[in-house]
């Protein structure tokens, strides 16, 4: 029989022109494999408690969002369970690594504070309008900055605040500690502005004030001579404070009492830990110095409020900006820092923020060289398993012709499933697991088939009659396969096996709407004639 007579019949010119239109797609748009074949990296993440159904999916929606404005693509953000979520990007680049895990740990709440009062928050900030300019260079010193627009809500509120506070700073802060106090060494402290410690330390109070949330600062001597005076102080708030924001060069005797005292300890490197303090020329206000930015403190700017905007009436139009630590050793890495400070603030003021606070594990990376030998194994794992399934059938029947339609649905059926996951989601090794069980599952329907179309016992039966009979039982043990795999494809806490069931349920799928179909007529048109 010419190949034309076969291309006659509707259900294998469907299958045909499905492989052509998957194949035109798969070249403009690509697969996309997951981090066991591409490499890249998956992220643990703990809530830190339950959350309803809801609420993880804006904890997903939210991470999505950050993640891929801060320019990392293709990444998957998953849930697990309620107290638990997965990020896996495709890098396995440190740098990488450590922006994402930043963005992450940033609750994402924004606050801008005048005179300890709120005049603006998170809630105010138009998402689509923040933007980030090109880090400046002026001689050494490299600047950055991140413009964005208010509601006209939030403009109202901040005119209210700001009037009558010309010439104040309005400190904004991005994840301000909550019940914390800040263990400062004094070593931080003399920014040459001929101020002395205890006025550079006015300033950091001055900064930390918020009414009820004010964060205490409290100074260590070099030598921890100090450390019984603020022992008894520490001890003594114990029940009102629960954070300590220290050094991470901190003596661990101190890091070991204030552990006993129930304390959550966060470490800050020394960058983090130093303050930006500098003069304002303006004698209107009461001190000469301001902390322009801390972060250890959350603190990224700290700009005067000139007095047009005091006199309650204010623009919607607002920037935060700062510089790079005059510390780091080269002009290309004050560049970096401000470049990715500018991205990291940009993702989290566009994605807002988290409903609850997050705690990251261990990053698993998975290098690219490792996950090009995953993708050879598994191809050759998809490969045996279409021989072994081609043999089967033809030692049973013992008909040469059968190996074309068998290997032609059972290639096109697995070119169909890696086509539509690929397209969609991403290919995983539980994916090519799911794929290699429908293959299995496949000899069954191409027996049952094979059966009906070449056994003698149905002879005095029309070909129409004894396909009906095969793919009554082929429906049957597909509907159940189905329903045997949603509980895994809808499961919230085994995330490693949906692409399992997503592989399978395609598989059952594509086999009684598709290729069975297409197998049963190139069998049905042979062997009628």
């Amino acid at each position: 029989m010419a190949i034309i007579d076969y291309l006659k019949d509707r259900k294998i010119l469907a299958f045909l022109l499905i492989l052509l239109v998957l194949a035109g797609l798969d070249y403009r748009y690509g697969i996309h494999l997951g981090v066991e074949f591409a490499g890249g990296t998956t992220i643990p993440i703990t809530l830190e408690h339950s959350v309803t159904p809801s609420q993880l999916s804006q904890v997903i929606s939210i991470l999505q969002q950050r993640l891929s404005t801060f320019g990392l693509r293709q990444v998957t953000v998953v849930g697990i369970g309620t107290s638990q979520a997965q990020v896996t990007i495709p890098s396995v680049s440190s740098s990488d690594i450590a922006s994402a895990i930043d963005i992450i740990q940033s609750q994402g709440v924004f606050e801008g504070i005048v005179n300890g009062k709120v005049a603006l928050n998170g809630s105010s900030i138009e998402g689509a309008s923040v933007g980030a300019a090109a880090p400046s260079v002026s001689g050494g010193n490299v600047s950055w900055q991140v413009n964005f627009f208010v509601t006209p809500q939030g403009a109202a509120q901040f005119s209210k605040v700001a009037f009558g506070q010309a010439n104040k700073p309005l400190y904004m802060f991005l994840d301000r500690p909550t019940a914390a106090i800040v263990l400062l060494n004094s070593s931080l402290l003399g920014a040459g502005l001929g101020a002395t410690q205890q006025q550079e330390l006015a300033a950091l109070q001055n900064a930390a004030q918020f009414g009820n949330r004010t964060i205490p600062v409290e100074v260590l001597n070099p030598d921890a001579s100090n450390w019984n005076v603020l022992y008894h102080f520490f001890k003594t708030n114990s029940a009102k404070y629960r954070q300590v924001v220290l050094s991470n060069s901190t003596p661990s005797f101190i890091t070991s009492n204030l552990t006993e005292m129930n304390y959550t300890l966060t470490f800050r490197n020394e960058n983090n830990m130093t303050p930006t303090i500098i003069n304002v020329a303006n004698s209107s206000i009461s001190t000469q110095l301001q902390v322009e930015s801390w972060s250890a403190i959350g603190l990224l700017s700290s700009p005067l409020l000139n007095p047009g905007v005091t006199n309650g009436t204010a623009g919607q139009g607002y920037v935060i900006s700062g510089f790079a630590p005059s510390t780091l050793p080269t002009l290309q890495d004050k560049i970096n820092y401000a470049s990715n400070q500018t991205a990291l603030i940009q993702s989290v003021l566009t994605g807002g923020a988290l409903p609850v606070h997050v705690i990251v594990g261990v990053p698993v990376t998975t290098p690219p060289t490792l996950g090009s030998r995953f993708e050879d194994i598994s191809a050759i794992a998809l490969l045996m398993a279409v021989i072994a399934v081609s043999v089967v059938i033809m030692i049973r029947y013992k008909k040469g012709f059968l190996i074309v339609p068998i290997l032609l649905t059972t290639l096109g059926e697995l070119f169909i499933i890696i086509s539509i996951i690929g397209l969609i989601g991403t290919i995983d090794l539980s994916a090519i697991a799911g794929m290699i069980a429908v293959i299995g599952t496949g000899v069954d329907a191409q027996i049952i088939i094979s059966d009906e179309v070449l056994s003698g016992t149905h002879k005095d039966t029309t070909m129409k009659l004894r396909l009906g009979n095969a793919f009554y039982i082929v429906w049957a043990d597909a509907v159940l396969l189905i329903i045997a795999m949603l509980p895994l494809f809808f499961s919230t806490s085994l995330v490693s096996v949906i692409g399992f069931s997503e592989s399978t349920i395609i598989g059952a799928l594509l086999g009684v709407l598709v290729t069975r179909p297409s197998y049963g007529a190139i069998l049905s048109r042979h062997y009628s004639k």
